[in-house]
């Protein structure tokens, strides 16, 4: 997120109920926003039934949206600094609600994930705004707080929510209704923002050139690895279209790498991953989203097709996470100050890692224990997400702290990319490419049960090691809050 300059302090609000129009708009826009990356996975099963599409096909329903939005964050919050924070965020509403309008031409599978892609784009421009006019509300660091922390639940909450709203919504309407609810919303949002948000200056802008060949080299490295995956089982592991994408890969990797340390005004400056906390508390991050992203992806395909649960009852089953996701809170701040962010942030990484294990065991075993690993995985989640996005951002430069969220954020949606694949590529690899609808066989159900069992213990062993790995570069403090830190002019 990038915050408002001093200068900008104007059309303050006393109290966040003076300030109800334009937070409830950013609430709203931020809303749409994150429970757009998950809205659609209750409805993976229908869509490819309707558009006859495979696994591989489905992980880049959910995993374009991911990509382009995670993408983009960083370049996305330096436009904001440069054409102004208020008008991208119009764009971006804008763009977001006549895309979501497109569905209703979709007709194939392809098409469907352009258009995902498009709008990872739109709320990739939405996204690093949406915190930041919040501290352009407030004068008082006590209301700027309390905003933050509505935003953070209201986010927290469209993410996990997603898959409940999208499956209440299926037993109603079409799928393609999940996207058109968000023209009218993204309307209200706008509204809100231009009536209650005041306006950009321009000598609250930077006049810095835009890293433009850093977020296309970006976007290119994280695409062709997701990509190479699935290749991997269309095509074989030597064919040449899969080594192509891995090459490709590693060069965009290599060249993004050189431009951004020898760029004047990089999009990202590496130089900041010299400093311990905030290479480590990246890393761990990634690999909670991997975690999360695999978990919910793989869950709505194991109780659709293998427990044959219609959308309803499958979106019901991911109470455990909301809940826990909700109350969780107090516990990550406990552990945070009894034994430091180090310490407590490897205990949310062996939850991490033993709830995978558990599914490994238990997506045979009924879903009471599925249940049971859901509040662990999330227990998990909420310590090290929270904790590492604290000391990420405690730990950059006062003129940093917007890279750092912006950063944070990248992270994760890395590893929703990441999660999302490595899921629909071994399901693809161990069961098959096609899961057929309506009643399956025992043989199939055996398949599917033998291939989760795989994916989630080598899934483990993955999150495990990247999420403790991050932890151990992270410091003994022991602060549970972010304390915002406005950038000079």
């Amino acid at each position: 997120m990038t915050t408002a300059p001093p200068e900008s302090r104007h059309h303050l609000y006393p109290s966040l109920r003076a300030a109800w129009i334009p937070l409830a708009a950013l609430c709203l826009a931020f809303f749409v926003e994150m429970v757009d990356n998950t809205l659609l996975s209750i409805a993976l099963p229908t869509i490819g039934r309707d558009l006859g599409s495979g696994t591989t096909a489905l992980q880049w329903v959910t995993g374009a949206y991911s990509l382009t939005f995670g993408g983009l964050l960083l370049t996305a919050g330096s436009m904001a600094d440069r054409l102004g924070r208020r008008r991208m965020l119009l764009i971006g509403l804008a763009v977001f609600g006549a895309l979501s309008l497109c569905v209703v031409l979709v007709s194939t599978a392809g098409e469907l994930i352009a258009l995902r892609a498009a709008l990872g784009i739109a709320a990739a421009a939405m996204a690093p705004i949406t915190n930041s006019l919040v501290f352009r509300l407030f004068d008082d660091k006590a209301l700027r707080m309390r905003a933050m922390t509505v935003m953070i639940v209201v986010g927290m909450s469209g993410f996990v929510l997603g898959p409940l709203l999208g499956g209440t919504a299926l037993a109603h309407v079409r799928w393609e209704w999940l996207l058109i609810v968000n023209a009218p919303i993204a309307l209200i949002a706008c509204i809100g923002v231009r009536l209650g948000v005041p306006a950009d200056r321009p000598e609250d802008l930077t006049k810095d050139a835009l890293d433009v060949p850093g977020a296309v080299l970006s976007v290119a490295a994280i695409g062709l690895a997701c990509y190479s995956l699935t290749s991997g089982v269309e095509h074989g592991w030597l064919s040449a279209i899969t080594l192509a994408s891995i090459v490709g890969a590693l060069a965009a990797a290599f060249t993004f790498v050189r431009h951004e340390r020898r760029s004047a005004a990089p999009m990202l400056d590496l130089r900041l991953f010299s400093n311990g906390t905030v290479r480590g508390a990246a890393i761990a991050q990634v690999g909670t989203s991997i975690a999360m992203a695999s978990v919910m992806f793989g869950l709505i395909l194991h109780f659709q097709y293998a427990y044959g649960w219609s959308p309803v009852r499958a979106g019901l089953a991911n109470l455990p996470i909301i809940v826990t996701m909700l109350m969780a809170t107090p516990l990550s701040e406990w552990l945070a100050r009894r034994f430091g962010h180090r310490i407590a942030c490897l205990v949310g990484a062996a939850c991490l890692a033993g709830s995978l294990a558990g599914l490994s065991w238990g997506v045979a075993h009924g879903y009471a224990v599925i249940a049971v690993c859901m509040v662990l995985m999330t227990v998990g989640l909420r310590t090290v997400m929270t904790i590492c996005a604290v000391a990420l951002v405690d730990a950059m430069p006062s003129n940093r702290t917007s890279i750092g969220a912006a950063l944070n954020d990248t992270a994760q949606e890395v590893g929703s990319s990441v999660g999302t694949a490595v899921v629909g590529t071994l399901i693809a690899a161990l069961v098959t490419t096609r899961l057929p609808a309506g009643i399956w066989s025992s043989d199939l159900v055996a398949s599917f049960f033998h291939g989760e069992r795989i994916t989630y213990a080598l899934l483990a062993v993955l999150v495990g090691l990247i999420a403790a790995g991050g932890a151990l570069s992270l410091t003994d403090s022991r602060a549970v809050e972010e304390h915002p830190v406005e950038e000079p002019v």
